[in-house]
């Protein structure tokens, strides 16, 4: 990755599918922690939940980073979120579809290179954490 490279973990999970959800989001710069989170996001679906991870981190990236100069990486184990946002699978739920407008628009709003990548879920740990972590306070 190069040096202006944000790499962000999210991940999103719910208790009983819809339940009980929360979210979890890791930034890190040049392998150097930026902000991390977790908080729980009322009742909502898995995909929700995943989504709504995706939304907090752009929108944290927003009062951060004002340049445009840089790249994010997202880090999910969502194949669902990022084969849709990566444009390979087409959104039939509409709810998912106006999470898609928004992170496009939070996107343009951020600005410079965002990419998405899926991962296997141990790879995504420290998010996950942050997800577990917040229902378990709840």
């Amino acid at each position: 990755m190069e040096k202006n490279t944000y790499i962000i973990h999210t991940d999103g999970g719910s208790r009983n599918n819809p339940g009980e959800a929360a979210i979890g989001v890791v930034i890190e710069r040049n392998r150097t922690l930026v902000h991390e989170f977790g908080k729980t996001i009322g009742i909502a679906t898995n995909n929700v939940a995943e989504y709504t991870a995706v939304v907090e981190a752009l929108q944290y990236m927003k009062t951060i980073e004002k340049t445009g100069k840089y790249s994010i990486h997202f880090i999910l184990d969502s194949q669902l979120v990022v084969n849709q946002l990566n444009g390979i699978f087409k959104i039939k739920d509409s709810t998912l579809r106006e999470f898609v407008f928004q992170v496009r628009h939070l996107e343009q709003e951020v600005g410079g290179h965002i990419s998405y990548e899926a991962v296997r879920r141990e790879q995504n740990k420290r998010a996950d954490y942050f997800v577990n972590h917040a229902l378990d306070e709840a």
